[in-house]
C-alpha cells in the first residue's frame, strides 16, 4: 500500500512540475521552463509523466527552431510510448517524429511516419490526432512539390478540424493552404486562407498562443507581396516579426526576414534586400530550414541579376539547385532553371539555354503543372484555380467554360496503355 501511495505521489509531483514548466513557458521564461522539464525527465520513473514532459520539450524546441533537439526528444518519446504499449501514445509519438522530420525538411521520412500514424488502431484520441497527421503529411508533399497529394491532405485535415470543432487546427491548415496557393500562383486564394486564419484568431483565439496570430500575419504578408500590395505586406510582416521577436521564435523570424527582403526586391531596392537575405540565411542554416534557404538563394540571384552581375547570380543558383535536388523540391528546381534560362539568353549561350529550357519543361511535366483542359501551364502567372473533388486543379475560367463532366486528368490516368 505504501509503495502504491509513493507511486501516486510521484505522479502528482511530476504533474505539478510539468504545469510549473508550462506556466514559465507561457510567461516567456523559456530557459527556466526547459530546466524544470529536464529535471522531471531525469527524476521521473512514471512513463506516462515522462511521455508528457517529452511532449512539452518537443513543442518548445520546435518553436525555438532547435529541430535536431526536437528530433532527439521525439526518438526518446517513441521509446517511452513503446514501453507504455498504448496505441494512443504511439500515435502521438509517431506524429512528433513526423513533425520533427518535416521541420528538418526530411519529407519522405515525414510521409512514412504519418502513414504509420494513420495505420494505428487507437481510440478516439488517436482519431482526433489524424487531422494533425494529415496536415504534416500535406506540408511534406508540398515540400516535394506533389501538389495534388498535398491538397488532398490539407482538405482531409480541414474536414477533421470541422468535424472536431478544432479551431486551432483549422487555423494552421488555412495557413498551409495559403502557402499552397502562393506556390501555384492563385494569389486571391493565397490571401483568402490566411485572412480566414486571422479571423479564427480574432474570434476564438483569446487563450491561444500568439504564434497563431503571427503565423496568419506572415502568410498574409506573402500574399500581399505577390499581389503587389507592398505597404500591406510590410504592415503584416512587421506585426508577425514583432511577435516572433517577443517569443524568441527563430524560425518565424527567419521567414519574416526573407519576406522583408522579398518586399525590398519587389521595390528594386537591392541594397536593403541583401542584408535581410543574409540574416534570413544565417538563421535558416543554423536551424536547418533548407526549403527556406532555396527561397533566399532565389532572391539573392534575382538581386545580382538586377545589378547585371550574372556570374554571381549563377553562383547562388548553383547552391540553390544542390539544395533543391537534395530535398526533391521540384518547384524550387523549376524556378532556378527559369532564372538560368534568362541569364543564358542574355549571355547568348545557346547550348546552356537549350539545356535549361528542356529541364524546365521536364519539371512542369513531372509536377503536372498544367491545366488538363486548355493545356497551358499553371503557376507561371497569377490565375484563379479551382480544385475538383479528386484534388486535381484547373483554371477556373476553363471549368466555367467547359463545365465538369468528370476530371480529364483522372480520365487520362485510368486509360490503360495497352488500350490506347
Amino acid at each position: 500500500m505504501r509503495l502504491f501511495n509513493a507511486w501516486e505521489m510521484g505522479q502528482d509531483q511530476t504533474k505539478q512540475q510539468i504545469e510549473k514548466g508550462l506556466h514559465l513557458y507561457q510567461s516567456n521564461q523559456t530557459e527556466k521552463a526547459l530546466q524544470v522539464w529536464m529535471r522531471v525527465l531525469e527524476k521521473s520513473a512514471d512513463p506516462a509523466g515522462r511521455f508528457r514532459v517529452l511532449g512539452c520539450l518537443i513543442t518548445a524546441h520546435a518553436e525555438m527552431g532547435r529541430y535536431k533537439d526536437m528530433l532527439k526528444f521525439a526518438v526518446v518519446q517513441i521509446d517511452t510510448a513503446r514501453e507504455l504499449e498504448d496505441p494512443d501514445y504511439l500515435t502521438e509519438g509517431y506524429l512528433n517524429l513526423a513533425r520533427s522530420n518535416e521541420k528538418l525538411c526530411e519529407f519522405q521520412k515525414t510521409i512514412s511516419y504519418c502513414k504509420t500514424c494513420l495505420n494505428m488502431q487507437g481510440t478516439t484520441v488517436s482519431l482526433q490526432l489524424n487531422g494533425q497527421v494529415s496536415l504534416s503529411m500535406g506540408n511534406a508533399f508540398l515540400g516535394l512539390s506533389v501538389f495534388q497529394k498535398a491538397l488532398e491532405c490539407f482538405e482531409k485535415a480541414l474536414r477533421y478540424a470541422h468535424n472536431n470543432d478544432d479551431k486551432m487546427l483549422e487555423c494552421r491548415v488555412c495557413c498551409s493552404l495559403g502557402n499552397f496557393y502562393a506556390q501555384i500562383k492563385d494569389y486571391e486564394k493565397a490571401l483568402f486562407f490566411p485572412c480566414k486564419a486571422a479571423e479564427l484568431v480574432n474570434d476564438y483565439g483569446t487563450g491561444w498562443s500568439l504564434k497563431y496570430r503571427a503565423m496568419s500575419q506572415y502568410h498574409m504578408a506573402v500574399a500581399y507581396r505577390k499581389l503587389g500590395r507592398l505597404a500591406d505586406a510590410m504592415d503584416c510582416c512587421e506585426e508577425s516579426m514583432k511577435i516572433a521577436l517577443q517569443h524568441g521564435d527563430r524560425p518565424l523570424q527567419a521567414l519574416c526576414l526573407l519576406c522583408f527582403a522579398d518586399i525590398h526586391l519587389s521595390r528594386k531596392d537591392v541594397q536593403t534586400a541583401f542584408p535581410r537575405y543574409d540574416s534570413a540565411m544565417s538563421i535558416m542554416t543554423e536551424i536547418g530550414n533548407r526549403l527556406g534557404q532555396i527561397q533566399v538563394l532565389l532572391g539573392v540571384a534575382k538581386c545580382w541579376m538586377i545589378q547585371k552581375e550574372l556570374d554571381k547570380a549563377l553562383e547562388s543558383i548553383e547552391k540553390g539547385q544542390e539544395l533543391a535536388e537534395g530535398l526533391g523540391n521540384k518547384l524550387g528546381l523549376l524556378k532556378l532553371h527559369c532564372l538560368c534560362e534568362r541569364i543564358y539568353r542574355t549571355k547568348g549561350q545557346q547550348r546552356e539555354l537549350r539545356d535549361h529550357v528542356v529541364k524546365f519543361h521536364e519539371c512542369v511535366e513531372e509536377m503536372e503543372l498544367y491545366c488538363g483542359m486548355c493545356g497551358e501551364s499553371i503557376g507561371e502567372k497569377n490565375n484563379q484555380l479551382q480544385a475538383l473533388p479528386c484534388s486535381h486543379f484547373f483554371h477556373l475560367k476553363c471549368l466555367q467554360t467547359n463545365g465538369t463532366r468528370g476530371c480529364p486528368n483522372c480520365r487520362r490516368l485510368s486509360v490503360k496503355p495497352g488500350y490506347v
